[in-house]
């Protein structure tokens, strides 16, 4: 056979011996012969060699044309198309022609008929996810409005993933406190993206509003300060909605309360002559498997009774101390603070993501936690990373 580096030559045939047709669910193949599949009645698994010389080939052809409704799938100990995990041949009268090339590659596709997009598919399989943006910081000195909880996105469908494809994860951080009279910061976006993957971005949440500021629009929005409005959640628009307003600030002859930040699953509270707004609730997910709420609003400061932060980790407001943080990778808000204290600052983001356990990679970077629940592996991204499936 003839050679260009370690590839047989494109226009070399290969003398294959032909075998008779095969009709079982297993079939473990040799190189040198081609191989009929007849898959009318099941799907086939198709076993390469697991030991191989360069050159060494083998072809498999649909017998019956019944590829796309009983798949063949191939799996090696060796490397098929420089991966780990399985392919899959899925169109109709398909044929092809598998070598063996360096451990690299492993066993690639030299030619093929009938192959439509590729001669070798990758395995797709389903996706659940949760990503939640960074908090935002409370406000500080004069009745400082709570933090907005970070844009709060799930899976609306179920979602699918390329075994092979590399799936970006970006964690976004909860924004620093202020101190002074100073408006509260908004946190930063976290995401997933990856090739036939429509990107997922959860906004910031929005930072309380003070004196005569309004709160900032995020994933929700940050509660107002004196008299000010709450800023705009679901900014920007999605669909669903990623979050909620912040909470009106008041100004009256005798108190000032400044509005609560807005939660995921809630609008934060109006502040009263009396106490400042409460943070809105955030939302419960069940994706790792047990019930857990996150994104809440933090709590609106006021002279008076300060506003409690909302349910899923949102940050008490403070009357004469510092605001309390929104709690690290729930992407709350922070809590608004008076007096010239400092404000809390907003929890840091999440990212979750949960897969069948049997098509589970195991090759992720950013040291996500990984465990299972029922037939899904579940991993949590507390900081950025990937995830190759």
């Amino acid at each position: 056979m003839a050679y260009i580096g370690n590839y047989p030559a494109a226009t070399e045939v290969v003398d294959l011996k032909w075998q008779s047709i095969t009709t079982a669910s297993t079939l473990t193949v040799v190189a040198g012969k081609g191989y009929p599949i007849n898959t009318t009645s099941n799907a086939c698994t198709v076993t390469l060699p697991s030991s191989a010389v360069v050159g060494d080939t083998i072809a498999i052809v649909d017998y019956a044309g019944t590829f796309a409704t009983n798949n063949i799938t191939l799996t090696s100990s060796l490397k098929i198309e420089g991966g780990t995990l399985n392919k899959l041949l899925t169109t109709n009268r398909e044929g092809v022609t598998i070598t063996y090339v360096d451990v690299t590659q492993g066993w690639v596709a030299t030619s093929g008929v009938n192959s439509g997009d590729q001669a070798i598919d990758p395995i797709i399989y389903s996706a659940d996810f949760l990503v939640i943006a960074g908090g935002g910081s409370g406000a500080a000195f004069s009745n400082g409005g709570g933090g907005g909880a970070g844009g709060y996105r799930t899976s609306t469908s179920t979602q699918t993933f390329n075994s092979g494809t590399t799936y970006t994860i970006t964690v976004g951080d909860g924004s620093a406190a202020v101190s002074g009279t100073v408006i509260g910061n908004t946190g930063s976006n976290s995401s997933i993206s990856g090739s036939g993957l429509t990107t997922i971005t959860s906004a910031g949440g929005g930072g309380g509003g003070t004196a005569s500021l309004v709160g900032k629009n995020g994933g929700s929005g940050g509660g107002g300060g004196n008299g000010q409005a709450g800023g705009s959640g679901n900014t920007p628009s999605t669909s669903p909605s990623q979050g909620n307003n912040g909470g009106l600030g008041v100004n009256t002859a005798s108190a000032y309360g400044a509005g609560g930040g807005g939660g995921a699953g809630a609008v934060g509270a109006a502040g009263t002559g009396s106490k400042g707004g409460d943070g809105g609730a955030g939302t419960a997910s069940s994706i790792t498997g047990s019930s857990v709420t996150r994104a809440g609003g933090g709590g609106g400061g006021s002279d008076s009774t300060i506003g409690s932060g909302g349910t899923g980790g949102g940050g008490d407001a403070s009357t004469s101390g510092n605001g309390g943080a929104g709690t690290a990778n729930t992407g709350s808000g922070g809590g608004g603070c008076e007096n010239a204290s400092t404000s809390g600052a907003g929890g840091k983001g999440v990212v979750i993501l949960s897969v069948p356990t049997a098509s589970y990679s195991t090759t992720t970077t950013g040291s996500p936690t990984v465990s299972t629940s029922g037939s899904n592996t579940i991993m949590i991204f507390t900081g950025s990373g990937s995830y190759t499936a």
